[in-house]
């Protein structure tokens, strides 16, 4: 695959106007460009279905499966309703799709990456566990895991630059840095956070990896 620039975003939970605004102040070429999507485009604002459909349009797209989309993914093939999952925004995912979630987001949700390794950079939801090899972990460390980005905050405040894990950059989203205090993504080491909070109070970013 040629591509001209490769760009990652953050969680973006819904927030279609967000979406908009980062792909035109990026000047994003939907043919040329690539965008790696670290999860989490369900749950949140109430423009699910509009977000999937604005990626869909994207040529080279690559998304990463997030925690909330495979709640949705459950909802969608089962009808399975929890109230947790309602509180933590699965309920405007809900309300996005009073007949249901149509095949085509059904399908582009079961077919999202685990993660993804593109050029020795690991792209990733949740979180890995450094020190253990990849294939050695499952779906719940790569959706729910805090662990890599809760050290790399502690290095960062402790002034120390440390490799984790045997990448050249960890693209992580999931925790949003403005638990930290930051609107922006934060880097520590090899670690990059991208998600800064679209789904509460936060913006949505949106980075070119290459610069």
């Amino acid at each position: 695959m040629t591509v001209s620039r490769t760009f990652v975003i953050g969680d973006i939970h819904g927030a279609h106007l967000a979406l908009l605004q980062c792909l035109k102040r990026a000047d994003f070429n939907y043919q040329e460009d690539r965008l790696i999507a670290l999860g989490d485009v369900c749950d949140g604002w109430p423009q699910v279905d509009a977000c999937i459909e604005e990626l869909l349009l994207i040529k080279n797209l690559s998304y990463i499966l997030g925690n909330h989309d495979y709640w949705a993914l459950k909802w969608a093939r089962q009808q399975e309703l929890s109230d947790f999952w309602l509180q933590q925004g699965g309920q405007a995912t809900v309300n996005c799709y009073p007949e249901g979630m149509p095949s085509t987001h059904v399908k582009f949700l079961s077919q999202a990456d685990l993660y993804l390794v593109v050029n020795d950079c690991l792209f990733v939801h949740g979180g890995i566990l450094p020190d253990t090899p990849i294939s050695d972990q499952d779906y719940q460390t790569f959706l729910w895991d805090r662990s890599l980005c809760d050290l790399a905050l502690r290095l960062k405040e402790q002034y120390l630059e440390r490799k984790l894990g045997p990448y050249k950059e960890i693209y992580i989203g999931h925790t949003p840095t403005i638990r930290a205090g930051s609107y922006l993504p934060i880097n520590s080491g090899n670690v990059w956070m991208m998600d800064t909070g679209a789904a509460w109070s936060g913006p949505l970013s949106m980075m070119d990896i290459q610069s």
